[in-house]
């Protein structure tokens, strides 16, 4: 897999401050998309070991909110084997003090939880271990500037623990409020007398 940029300071693409991955390889060709190079799955850098290392040392600023990976198609079956092993780590390092966003032109249950659950190995685990999944392909025409964390009306901004749970597509508020990141890691240690 290859990358076509890290953001270090990302408002854009997750709630709070973020780091953003932004991988190469896309097949949707999104008409109107902001980011065509990284259509190339040949674009920009290889993505390593190292790489996933630095962005975990990135991500462990405390006034970092999570990681955001886009692209790109992250989900691209040829990128998915990078993912795996960074949403792992991520995992690893932080636990549930900070979120895991990634963004998709796939149908989150026609296409993750249809056909790519059933032949590529590292889907679910890829999925299971994000917050948010943001699904569906940028339509021009539905692009609208004041939506929240997404480019056009046809996404979704879903959340994985909720669908796990119930089984039903449940999205994002985005009037969801923002848990800043010490305030989290506080709660997470059990910690609770922060009002």
């Amino acid at each position: 897999m290859r990358y076509a940029d890290i953001k270090k300071c990302d408002v854009a693409n997750g709630p709070g401050v973020r780091i953003s991955l932004f991988v190469s390889g896309c097949r949707h060709a999104c008409k109107g998309c902001f980011n065509k190079e990284a259509w190339d799955f040949e674009y920009g850098k290889e993505f390593t070991e190292g790489t996933i290392k630095e962005i975990i040392k990135l991500c462990s600023s405390s006034y970092i909110n999570g990681l955001t990976i886009l692209g790109g198609e992250p989900f691209e079956p040829a990128n998915q084997e990078g993912i795996y092993p960074l949403v792992k780590a991520f995992r690893e390092a932080f636990g549930t003090s900070k979120d895991l966003w990634i963004y998709t032109g796939f149908d989150f249950e026609r296409d993750l939880m249809g056909w790519m659950d059933r032949y590529l190995p590292y889907t679910r685990e890829i999925v299971e271990s994000c917050d948010v999944v943001v699904d569906g392909p940028f339509i021009q025409d539905l692009y609208k500037p004041a939506l929240r964390f997404k480019g056009s009306s046809n996404q979704r901004l879903i959340e994985i623990d909720k669908y796990f749970e119930s089984g039903e597509i449940v999205t994002w508020d985005a009037d969801h409020p923002i848990i800043d990141t010490v305030k989290r890691q506080i709660l997470a240690e059990g910690r609770q007398e922060m009002a």
